[in-house]
């Protein structure tokens, strides 16, 4: 195992920053003037002023880190900030951008750590790809501020909150950044000051190592959940864990090249294969069954077509919910929002394969890349809680989805996708499905199939009956060999 990609967080880690009630009241003049600009005349004083801006991005903060949603900035300020003010939504909405800007920028003294472009440029020289992970409200101060620093080349990708819409620890955005980036999980590091959402969320994404920077900063919140690899003061320390790291890689790389086997990921469709819903719909038909439609015959052709939009990420799954409810008639909004709970209870209502757990972690141990392929309407973060629950989260070092990527299975550009991230070729991958498309297409692109809980008509390369009998087929060796390299 080698390394690949470093990410950095941004406030607490690549700048330091802090602040004072009297610089934020000091500020909030050249917020009035914003405002007044816009049309918007609250008649409060500054100090008033900054003490509704506190307390409602304090209630939000509160509710984002429950949620772990990001909302706009538009959102934030209506419903939580201005909520109780007189304000026109519309000319809030036009500003609530840069006044979220003139919030991170003016609200804060930010400051490099110092070490930072001698720190990347070492980095850079060393073949890592460098790419960062923020929680940000707004969209546009990371950039500016990298900018600022005259370090914004060094970075690519660029992951923001404010623009996935979920929030570290969420391993999702972890994983979003992983794939933009083309780098397997398991091979990438993550630097960041906080416990409790950097730490946390690099683990449970199953990121390589997640070192801790510390930051002076009473920020009154619990910081814990996870135990970093490492610990620094200065981030060339950094660099010193990060040559040890591949020090180690590059030195048994080409022994291990000789010997490996050839077969180095194993891809996973997920529905019917990690879980299943044994009694899917429930909880719907209850609930058109109390209320008076359940006999009701909806368009199969229709509601295909929505479940496809929903599939390839062009309607959100609550779009979806709301299409299908609505093609039974109702409409009231408090039925609607029990057939949109009734939906998401079936949706969360799944059964793990018998020893699906037991198998995947094996597997692991045994240095094999594990990915999975699902075509879903279910934003990846709601997966990733089932297999968190499940015990395998962590295991993951891609994940495809089709509402993200907007392309579903059998088409090869999303097989593609899993083989790039992994850095294979097809014949150093195996697909794991039951549908008789989903098969065909993976041993289109060359790749080995293995047919679980299969259709009739299913064809593959090998055929299972239990999910732990994956590690009797022959392509898979489980003797504990160290793919390393990969």
């Amino acid at each position: 195992m080698t390394i690949q990609a470093v990410f950095f967080d941004m406030g607490g880690t690549i700048e330091t920053y802090g602040w004072t009630p009297e610089l934020r009241i000091r500020q909030t003049a050249g917020f009035q003037q914003r405002l007044a600009q816009a049309g918007i005349h609250l008649g409060l004083t500054d100090k008033q002023l900054y003490e509704i801006i506190s307390a409602g991005l304090d209630a939000y903060h509160q509710v984002s880190l429950q949620s772990m949603d990001e909302f706009s900035p538009q959102r934030v300020w209506n419903e939580y900030i201005f909520a109780a003010c007189p304000v026109e939504r519309e000319k809030l909405d036009v500003i609530a951008e840069d006044l979220m800007f003139f919030i991170e920028t003016r609200w804060f003294q930010r400051a490099m750590r110092p070490e930072m472009p001698v720190v990347l440029e070492t980095i850079r020289s060393m073949g890592l790809r460098i790419g960062l992970i923020s929680n940000v409200n707004s969209r546009t101060q990371v950039p500016a501020n990298l900018d600022l620093y005259g370090i914004r080349a060094y970075f690519d990708p660029i992951v923001l909150s404010s623009e996935y819409g979920r929030r570290k620890p969420d391993p999702a955005i972890f994983h979003y950044a992983a794939r933009l980036a083309n780098v397997p999980t398991g091979e990438c590091v993550y630097i960041g000051d906080r416990i409790s959402r950097d730490i946390l969320g690099a683990r449970k994404a199953g990121y390589r190592l997640a070192v801790q920077i510390r930051h002076d900063y009473e920020h009154g919140e619990l910081d814990e959940g996870a135990t970093p690899d490492a610990v620094i003061d200065n981030m060339t320390e950094l660099l010193h864990i990060l040559k040890n790291e591949m020090g180690g890689s590059i030195s048994t790389r080409s022994n291990a090249n000789q010997h490996r086997p050839i077969m180095r990921a194993l891809l996973f469709d997920a529905g019917d294969i990690l879980y299943s819903r044994p009694e899917r719909d429930r909880n719907l038909q209850e609930f058109l069954k109390e209320s008076g439609i359940a006999e009701k015959k909806i368009p199969e052709a229709t509601v295909r077509s929505f479940r496809q939009q929903a599939f390839h990420g062009s309607i959100t799954q609550d779009e979806f919910r709301d299409a299908v409810l609505r093609l039974y008639g109702v409409n009231d909004p408090e039925q609607m929002r029990r057939g949109k709970y009734a939906m998401d209870e079936d949706d969360n209502s799944i059964q793990f394969t018998q020893g699906v757990r037991e198998t995947l972690l094996t597997l692991k141990e045994n240095g094999y890349m594990l990915g999975i392929i699902t075509d879903t309407a279910n934003p990846l973060h709601v997966k990733l809680k089932w297999f968190e629950n499940g015990g395998f989260a962590h295991v993951w070092d891609s994940i495809i989805s089709s509402q993200e990527l907007g392309i579903q299975k059998p088409a090869p550009e999303i097989y593609a996708a899993a083989l790039r991230q992994l850095g294979l070729s097809a014949c150093q991958a195996a697909f794991i499905g039951h549908d008789v498309e989903e098969l065909n297409g993976a041993h289109t692109v060359g790749m080995k199939t293995i047919a679980f809980n299969y259709d009739e008509r299913a064809k593959a390369d090998f055929y299972i009956d239990q999910f732990s009998d994956l590690l009797k087929v022959p392509i898979i060796s489980t003797n504990s060999v160290s793919l390393i390299g990969r």
